[in-house]
């Protein structure tokens, strides 16, 4: 348990659901059945999309899992000793049905002592970039996710869970439909992914105007977006610098020194906010709500000094100052092993949000431990970053 006292709610911006198989079936049209399946491959269930299997997740049906927080002492003090992933992650263990449902999950909050938290999905992020040839059937898929994710967690359980559907771009029209959709539905807050929007004729930036007509209903909706971290599409580029033939994304694979030191920098993340704060978009949409999740913050520091830089030798290209834009907009969640105090610094007490990732192994096994991050901030400063500034976000009772 956390060493330091508490005294105000714990709000938190990122704990995880586990998605069972029929998230992603049971509400497909029969003319898209196919498009998703769970297949056996020596005896373990994969998935596989458009007949492609996916090795993204292990165990995608989530019956066994690590424990939260295995990889919390790798994370937070290194690997001196050499060990293998799997002396790192330890005993796995059958998932508790917490991880599926919102009712157990409220009983487990309490017991953790947090009061709310945003409910991310885990598996979902595997869909879009596997899909991405095929802009309609992404946008069929994204639905009955969201229509499951909907009738089993609801969009807002008991002002406490905050489940996040997801919205897909390629198609604009076909992602207002979406946003309307889940709206009607009491989404405080939506999923989207932080990366170029494949679509029918080219990939592009979702920050670009084309998109304006979606962004204009996120405004009139008043709706937070998250840019929770996924499987953004960067593989691509590092497999061009490994020197081998494209492949999936595989997260608990072993990297080389190459990839892991790619990855750990954010890249996806910085050009995500580039784009947005560069192509202008928060200038023509200024109440925009951003919470990039789960990409830690060691992008913050280099893309701040690139603002600045811009700024002062082309300041025409940009509607107004991006260090103001940026720090008006967006919420920033650096990863515990971080230094939280460092970035409270650097944006403001205002505009950090504490994440634990539980229950994901790289997160918290103890969520609220997180608080003696920010031994020396003043006491309302860690309240904000505690919960504070994440109900600013969503616009819920502090």
């Amino acid at each position: 348990m956390s060493k330091t006292a508490i005294d105000f709610p714990v709000n938190d911006a990122d704990n995880h659901m586990y998605e069972p198989p029929d998230a992603f079936t049971k509400h497909l049209p029969k003319e898209y059945a196919g498009v998703v399946k769970y297949v056996q491959v020596n005896g373990r269930t994969k998935i596989a999309l458009k007949n492609t299997i996916s090795d993204y997740i292990p165990n995608p049906t989530f019956e066994v899992v690590a424990r939260p927080g295995a990889q919390e002492e790798y994370f937070r003090d290194g690997n001196k000793e050499g060990k293998t992933r799997r002396e790192i992650m330890g005993e796995p263990m059958r998932a508790p049905e917490a991880y599926f449902a919102p009712e157990p999950r409220i009983k487990l909050l309490d017991e953790l002592g947090i009061n709310s938290a945003v409910m991310w999905p885990t598996l979902a992020s595997v869909l879009e970039e596997r899909l991405a040839d095929d802009p309609h059937a992404t946008h069929v898929v994204i639905h009955a996710l969201n229509q499951w994710m909907h009738e089993q967690w609801s969009f807002n359980y008991e002002n406490r869970i905050f489940a996040t559907p997801v919205i897909t771009l390629p198609i604009v029209d076909k992602a207002i439909e979406e946003l309307e959709w889940v709206v009607e539905r009491g989404a405080k807050v939506i999923l989207i992914r932080p990366a170029p929007v494949p679509g029918i004729e080219r990939t592009r930036s979702f920050a670009l105007p084309e998109f304006d007509p979606f962004w204009k209903k996120v405004a009139e909706a008043d709706i937070a977006v998250g840019l929770h971290a996924s499987d953004d599409g960067i593989g691509k580029y590092i497999d061009v610098w490994e020197g081998r033939a494209g492949g999936e994304f595989l997260p608990f694979s072993n990297w080389t020194g190459f990839e892991e030191i790619v990855r750990h920098q954010g890249r996806g993340i910085f050009d995500c906010l580039a784009s947005i704060v560069g192509h202008n978009l928060l200038s023509r949409f200024p109440t925009l709500r951003f919470l990039p999740v789960e990409n830690g913050s060691m992008w913050v520091r280099p893309l701040l000094e690139a603002f600045e830089k811009e700024y002062d030798h082309n300041p025409h290209l940009f509607d107004e100052d991006p260090l103001v834009t940026f720090k008006r907009n967006v919420w920033v969640h650096p990863f515990h092993e971080e230094n939280p105090k460092g970035i409270v610094d650097l944006v403001g007490a205002d505009r950090v949000v504490f994440g634990s990732d539980y229950p994901h192994p790289e997160g918290l096994a103890d969520p609220v431990g997180y608080v003696d991050m920010l031994q020396g901030l003043p006491h309302d400063d860690v309240a904000k970053v505690m919960g504070g500034n994440l109900a600013e976000v969503l616009k819920i009772a502090a």
